[in-house]
């Protein structure tokens, strides 16, 4: 196996000599100006539109990149861009964000039932804000971030996807999200990070309050106004195990920084009940994507999938949980969904990751990116494994 010293040194090459070149090479848009994601498995483009939430996302990547990577050029030359299509194209008169945009700005799809494009540009202004040294996208991203939280606290704003006045509902996604634009936004916005901590514990009481479920030992995705649980309908008893695998390492992170036992011991909890039923052991491994929260069938089609996102989260959650506590059990846990990565999701022939296969672990398309699919997770976990190895 392995040692630590060797994992990291690896990740540094993947990350600065595959992924991020990957996407300087064939996402960039000197033209216009921003990034496109929906990449063939050579890096050629398949659809001009650019997705605005991988805008912002981009943006945190190479400002991120830039600030605790390398201090390349090209990392801040590419967040510049990005930063400057976002000021120009991706806002609506209203100051709601699009969700999708052609490759010069013209607005194409407006998602006016979630606020996601709001909150992956205020980390990605955040994190501009420190690689740049240009405050004002610190400013940007405190105002965008306020703007975003009255979107989503105001009644009647946000549309909601099922009749609240038969089913009101609450989505862990929201509370979820909040605690990592929260986290990411206090390192721009310093003198506000006592006020940002006390948002922080209010997302994560949230999460705690509604979605965290010792009873079931289970992070439900959706539950009625009230927290309950609904097990007669298919958005009820679903289970993404790696959106809560992902949850948890945004808590425990906060819970290690800030000495709160509470919060650790919760994401270590989730992690436990999430790796056991997401890790796919009846197929080879991989964290799959949906299960139900009863054992009963699933209506999605991708449900049985293996998804490239959950395993960066399972590598995050995993290493930080050894960090946390020091038990082998979550460095061996790391070490086997290294070894399913590199197995199956990194291709050896074009670069970049795949991101979608079969639960049998067979690649179901070969396409890099989409617009869902482009440098955000991937980068963040090596980025983030880096940062943790360096810390241990």
């Amino acid at each position: 196996m392995e040692s630590l010293k060797q994992v990291r040194s690896r990740y540094y090459r993947e990350l600065t000599e595959n992924i991020l070149p990957f996407w300087l090479e064939h996402g960039m848009d000197w033209e216009n100006g921003g990034i496109w994601t929906s990449l063939d498995r050579d890096g050629s483009l398949i659809e001009s539109d650019k997705s605005v939430w991988f805008q912002g996302r981009a943006l945190w990547v190479f400002s991120t990149a830039y600030s605790q990577i390398d201090r390349k050029s090209e990392y801040l030359e590419a967040a510049s861009s990005i930063a400057s299509f976002i000021d120009r194209c991706c806002f609506d008169s209203d100051g709601r964000m699009f969700f999708r945009v052609t490759a010069d700005g013209k607005p194409v799809i407006k998602r006016i039932r979630y606020f996601f494009s709001e909150t992956f540009a205020v980390i990605g202004y955040a994190a501009y804000a420190i690689a740049s040294g240009k405050m004002e996208y610190a400013k940007k991203a405190l105002e965008l971030y306020k703007r975003a939280k009255a979107v989503r606290d105001t009644p009647g704003i946000l549309v909601p996807k099922f009749n609240p006045d038969v089913r009101p509902m609450r989505s862990h996604a929201d509370s979820m999200i909040m605690i990592n634009v929260l986290s990411e936004l206090r390192k721009a916005a310093s003198e506000e990070s006592s006020s940002l901590a006390e948002e922080i514990d209010r997302e994560i009481g949230e999460c705690m309050k509604y979605f965290i479920r010792p009873d079931l030992k289970l992070v439900l995705e959706s539950v009625g106004a009230d927290g309950e649980f609904l097990s007669d309908h298919f958005e009820g008893r679903i289970i993404n195990p790696g959106h809560a695998i992902e949850g948890s390492w945004f808590i425990m992170e906060e819970g290690r920084k800030r000495g709160r036992n509470d919060y650790i011991s919760t994401s270590l909890d989730v992690l436990e009940w999430m790796w056991n039923l997401g890790w796919d052991e009846e197929y080879g491994g991989g964290i799959i994507q949906y299960r139900d929260a009863l054992g009963k069938s699933l209506s999605e089609y991708h449900q049985d999938m293996k998804f490239w996102w959950p395993q960066c989260e399972a590598l995050i959650a995993n290493l930080m949980a050894y960090k946390v506590t020091g038990k082998e059990v979550y460095l061996e846990r790391f070490h086997t969904v290294d070894s399913y990565v590199t197995e199956h999701f990194l291709d050896n022939g074009y670069g970049e990751w795949f991101g979608y296969l079969h639960r049998d672990g067979s690649l179901a398309t070969p396409l890099k990116g989409n617009l869902y699919k482009g440098p955000f997770h991937i980068p963040r976990m090596y980025m983030k494994v880096i940062e943790l190895i360096d810390s241990l």
